[in-house]
């Protein structure tokens, strides 16, 4: 049962159950804005590292993420170096101290590249790149060393340059982290914590709805009871997060939170047109290559031909439907129809054989006799009621002679079997198979080109308007 026709069931849902429905749809909501945040973590925690530095310092728990040593003693130096110079100056050996030892840290952070194991070695290159330019050196390493040392450094450039490493290097360095890798080998990551109170509501609503479909229809049995709701499984699986957008688009729809009718439409549409001209050209095709297949191997001549070949025709009421049919329209006709058109019929007969008199000479002679003009006017309508009388009258009779039936129904049987005589002739059944198999040739080349040409857009059109009316 798709989630379509579930939703247009005749029964409406109580208001209490649509409640239900809205608040499970909210939670799957929430459910799956938080596993897209959580997608989208590693890629984007340099942005909201800066945007929320707080909350990214709490939700690196989960990805088992902690400040990586190597930069954090960098940062950490640079620090110290701010507040020494502040102590003693530029030109103290604690100062130098602290500028050599950056220096070796600088050169020991390119060549190690702490950066990589966070796949964030770009930011290493952007370092480089900015410390060069700023130094005006082709060598990082010889940059670095000119930067951290008092033939650089000045108090007149000192603030310069410590702005420089903040707003430009600082953000880039602080920004690496290292991440924990589990027994399995893989990163750790503890996003099942948020997410296990979710499945375990999920899980039991699960197991309500399918006690609920087991009550419903006594005829199925759990595991058919679970497929009726199939896609909420998607809700409990502790690996691709993803596909829960499948029963979420469900639950919104089903709740008529979101208005997806339009978008429901569209892809039919674009399926159907899509798809319809390919399997319609495919049906068709299929279906007259039997029937040629058919008529090659003779199956068709044969069934024809020879009735006793036939498989037996399971008749559960012991009547000819076909002779019956047609005995009971030819009884209408003429006992309930032909009476009603009479007067029809007699002026169509009068009309005929005025028609033909008139061709006579005689006849206007008798026309142009004093007193006689009216004669042939009478005549020739008792002659049209007569005729018609009389038409009516055999017919009738006929109709109730079994005599004239028995010789009628016997016409038809020699008739039937005289022209099997002919048509078991081989040039015959040669002659017109071909001619029936170069038929269907044409009429499948000319049906694909018509496919091809009309396109099944105008048949889609009919089917939405007729769908539009039966709504109404």
């Amino acid at each position: 049962m798709s989630f379509v026709q579930q939703k247009s069931s005749p029964n409406k849902p109580s208001r209490h159950r649509r409640g239900i429905e809205r608040f499970f749809a909210i939670v799957a909501l929430i459910n799956f804005c938080l596993v897209l945040f959580d997608y989208s973590y590693i890629p984007w925690r340099d942005f909201y590292f800066h945007a929320v530095p707080a909350f990214t310092q709490r939700y690196d728990f989960f990805k088992g993420i902690e400040p990586h040593r190597e930069t954090e003693r960098y940062l950490a130096q640079v620090n110290a170096l701010k507040q020494q110079v502040e102590l003693t100056g530029l030109q103290s050996q604690e100062t130098e101290n602290l500028l050599q030892e950056l220096q070796f840290l600088s050169n020991e952070m390119i060549e190690d590249n702490p950066f990589a194991e966070a796949n964030k070695s770009g930011a290493l290159a952007k370092i480089k790149n900015q410390i060069r330019a700023r130094m005006h050196e082709e060598s990082a390493h010889k940059a670095f060393d000119l930067f951290w040392s008092t033939q650089h450094l000045s108090p007149q450039n000192l603030q310069q340059e410590f702005n420089f490493f903040d707003t430009q290097l600082r953000p880039l360095i602080e920004t690496n982290y290292y991440r924990d890798i589990g027994t399995n080998g893989k990163f750790v990551d503890k996003f099942w914590l948020i997410d296990l109170p979710f499945v375990v509501l999920f899980g039991c609503e699960f197991v309500v709805r399918t006690f609920a479909i087991s009550r419903k229809y006594p005829d199925l049995n759990w595991l058919q009871s679970m497929l009726r709701r199939w896609f909420d499984l998607l809700l409990l699986l502790p690996f691709w997060r993803w596909l829960r957008i499948i029963p979420l688009t469900v639950r919104l729809y089903q709740s008529e939170l979101v208005d997806l009718e339009p978008l429901r439409e569209q892809i039919n549409h674009d399926v159907v047109i899509n798809f319809a001209e390919e399997i319609t050209e495919i049906v068709g095709i299929r279906i007259i290559d039997q029937a040629q297949d058919a008529l090659k191997r003779g199956d068709v001549a044969n069934w024809v031909l020879n009735p006793e070949s036939r498989r037996p025709y399971i008749n559960i009421n012991n009547t000819n439907e076909v002779q019956a049919i047609a005995a009971r329209l030819l009884d209408l006709s003429i006992h309930q129809v032909l009476p009603k058109m009479q007067p029809d019929i007699e002026a169509l007969v009068q009309h005929m054989v005025i028609n033909s008199l008139n061709q006579s000479p005689l006849y206007r002679q008798i026309q142009n006799v004093p007193g006689m003009r009216r004669l042939p006017e009478q005549l020739t309508e008792k002659l049209a009621t007569d005729i018609s009388h009389s038409a009516y009258s055999t017919m009738s009779h006929f109709l109730q002679d079994p005599v004239v039936m028995q010789l009628s129904n016997q016409l038809v049987e020699n008739f039937i079997q005289a022209l099997q005589v002919e048509l078991q002739k081989q040039q015959n059944v040669q002659e017109i198979q071909s001619l029936v198999i170069d038929l269907l040739e044409e009429i499948k080349i000319n049906y694909v080109k018509g496919i091809a040409t009309e396109g099944v857009e105008k048949l889609w059109e009919e089917s939405y308007q007729l769908r539009k009316i039966a709504q109404q």
